[in-house]
């Protein structure tokens, strides 16, 4: 009613223009607008307090139907202090936790405590996942402030006791959640699963029998992945398709892959067990990308020596089996093809760059010169990166500095690699296939033409745009494997007596002296190597301690102390060396040689980097050990850097580890 008053307000200056124009007229309109304004203030009088009576007859009639219908809400829905006691429920809530009144809802959700009411924020409502009585339910809390609005409704009880409450809200999610499950649990799962040595393994049975061995094997198969809900078809002679749900998956998981296992425990009469790898990839958009996934991670699987299981779930990737060492190929055929690629790409290209890891080791320094050779004779320009120079191969680059038979600029330093690199130079990656371990991380993205040679088994983290790799687990080391590529690269390479000693000297470092890993084709390689002018006597000398790097040695095996019974931790010194990783290496392998260690685990420290060698006969799966800790390796001969964090703080994480793995019967 108070619109009538303001718009009288354009009378009172309409009576005034009529004023000016004749005061007869004015005075009349006065007289009128006099006379609105009493009856608007008599109207005003009479109606308010009959329009305030029918406002608060609404208002009382409102609330009372408003708190049936929060009463009636299918909803749970309380109020509650914060202190997590409900101070008022609607029937959905009295219905589900009872009729009594001031209970705590922590008692109902456990998870509901003081401390996380009182981080509530009013300005947005927390949701938290919750359960009671075998159902699901959403939990939403809202802080409110209650103190004036309770103060109209009888709701709750004195108001004034209350600054702040809380505002619950549970819907169940249960019948959701189970449907969620199922879609989860039926999400197809992808794999193909390799025989890893079927013509070897077939080689070893008589021929009437080897028709048998395939039976057995592929009913092994089929059974195994059957009793899964899976379903398995063969696509080649050694070569299978999986396709099962999500759900079994987990149960593979809690069996630790044992088909691996079965399928090795198949024998009649062969000589050489038959052993599965397995790749599986799974929550991909769409059937392609699982296809792909799982494409992957039977690489992968190959890649770390066979006889192993790969699970690719987008970016994580899972690891199991793996205890057996990769059999050693008898024919050379991959070396030759991988050779003829190489100098392919060689010869395409005005430069080579060959890089090995940082900390450069022997048989890393010893494979790039091999590379070195083999570009050399095709007449291209050849460049060795080496930042950091360790004890361990400044015998080899300096008789290589001192020769005039190479030019200067055969080894360069990072920042000089970084202005020689383009789209025309070949990358060589030697004794490394993770791009963190390299020299240089940033010469990868300035080149498309990147080669990978490497011995260790693969991880998580790969060179994944190499034009070429080769890696192969079985090889003693990659001067081996270099060895071979020379035999192919090209008609009568002529290989100089030092370069033929850096790669001899590289394979007697990773066989420690012939006593690990050495196959047929290592000694192969060593033969050549003789041959090309490698002599024993002269390697020896280069390879030798000084006092320091011996005492150093001596004392880390002297403190050694012997968990389990079975596992050799002993941390070496570092100060006074210029190489202590290559004295922990050492040490490691000089701890196996006392009765009844499996494993030896040393560790030290270097430029803030806590560097862990790990060695194994054949008992313990060292490798699966590291890849815990980031690293990775061989199965007996592995090792990892942890940054940050002091050699005495890693020996506590590794007895933890090793502790876990024996009580889960993985070691």
């Amino acid at each position: 009613m108070f619109w009538p008053l303001a718009l009288a307000s354009v009378l009172v200056v309409m009576d005034l223009v009529v004023f000016c124009i004749s005061r007869r007229a004015g005075a009349a309109v006065s007289v009128f607008l006099l006379f609105y304004l009493a009856l608007w203030l008599s109207l005003y009088r009479y109606q308010r307090g009959k329009v305030l009576a029918e406002l608060i007859r609404f208002s009382t009639v409102f609330a009372h139907v408003e708190n049936i219908m929060l009463d009636s809400l299918v909803l749970p829905f309380g109020i509650l202090d914060m202190k997590g006691d409900l101070i008022w429920m609607n029937r959905a809530m009295r219905e589900l936790f009872g009729e009594k009144m001031k209970k705590n809802l922590g008692v109902f959700f456990p998870s509901v405590t003081g401390e996380l009411l009182a981080d509530l924020r009013s300005s947005k409502i927390e949701e938290f996942p919750v359960g009671y009585e075998e159902r699901n339910y959403r939990l939403l809390l809202h802080r409110v402030d209650f103190q004036q609005a309770a103060q109209q409704t009888d709701i709750i009880g004195d108001p004034s006791q209350y600054q702040t409450l809380a505002a619950a809200y549970l819907f169940d999610e249960t019948n959701l959640r189970e449907a969620i499950k199922i879609t989860e649990d039926e999400k197809p799962v992808l794999g193909l699963i390799y025989l890893d040595n079927y013509e070897e393994a077939l080689g070893t049975v008589e021929e009437v029998r080897r028709s048998l061995l395939i039976a057995l094997v592929d009913r092994k198969i089929n059974k195994y992945f059957s009793g899964l809900d899976g379903l398995v078809k063969k696509l080649e002679k050694d070569r299978f398709f999986l396709v099962m749900p999500h759900r079994s998956l987990a149960q593979l998981k809690e069996m630790k892959f044992s088909i691996l296992e079965e399928v090795k425990n198949i024998n009649i009469g062969n000589e050489m067990a038959v052993t599965l790898s397995i790749g599986l990839g799974f929550n991909g958009n769409g059937y392609n990308q699982n296809y792909e996934q799982c494409r992957i991670a039977i690489e992968m699987a190959l890649g770390r020596g066979g006889d192993q299981a790969v699970v690719k779930d987008g970016d994580s990737i899972s690891y199991f089996g793996g205890k057996s060492q990769q059999l050693e190929k008898a024919t050379r055929v991959k070396a030759r093809v991988k050779a003829q690629a190489l100098k392919e790409f060689i010869t395409n290209k005005d430069r080579v760059v060959v890089m090995g890891h940082t900390i450069t080791d022997v048989d890393s320094f010893g494979a790039a010169v091999g590379i070195y050779r083999a570009a050399k004779t095709l007449g291209k320009e050849v460049h060795i990166v080496i930042s950091d120079l360790t004890t361990s191969i400044r015998p080899l680059l300096t008789g290589f500095l001192e020769s005039d038979d190479y030019a200067k600029d055969m080894f360069i330093d990072s920042d000089t690699a970084k202005e020689l690199v383009d789209h025309n130079t070949v990358m060589v990656v030697v004794d490394t296939n993770k791009p963190s371990y390299t020299e240089c991380p940033d010469l990868l993205r300035r080149t498309e033409t990147i080669v990978v040679l490497d011995h260790h088994r693969r991880g998580s983290e790969v060179i994944d745009n190499a034009v070429l790799s080769y890696v192969e687990p079985y090889a003693s080391s990659t001067c081996e494997m270099v060895a071979e590529i020379l035999q192919y690269f090209a008609d009568g390479i002529r290989i100089r007596n030092m370069e033929a000693d850096s790669l001899y000297a590289g394979i007697i470092i990773d066989t420690n002296n012939f006593k690990s890993k050495a196959g047929v084709r290592t000694f192969e390689a060593a033969a050549f190597l003789r041959r090309c002018g490698a002599d024993v006597v002269r390697v020896q000398k280069l390879l030798r301690d000084n006092m320091e790097a011996y005492k150093a040695r001596a004392e880390t095996i002297c403190n050694a102390q012997i968990y389990e019974g079975a596992y050799a931790i002993a941390i070496c010194p570092s100060a006074g060396l210029d190489s202590p990783t290559v004295v922990a290496a050492q040490a490691a392998n000089e701890l196996l040689n006392i009765v009844g260690v499996k494993a030896s685990f040393v560790l030290t420290d270097f430029h803030n980097i806590t560097y862990i060698s790990a060695r194994a006969i054949d008992e313990v799966n060292v490798q699966v050990i590291m890849e815990k800790l980031g690293g990775g390796g061989h199965m007996n001969s592995a090792g990892a850097q942890v940054p940050d964090k002091p050699p005495e703080e890693i020996v506590d994480v590794v007895k933890t580890m090793l502790r876990d793995m024996i009580e889960k019967g993985e070691l």
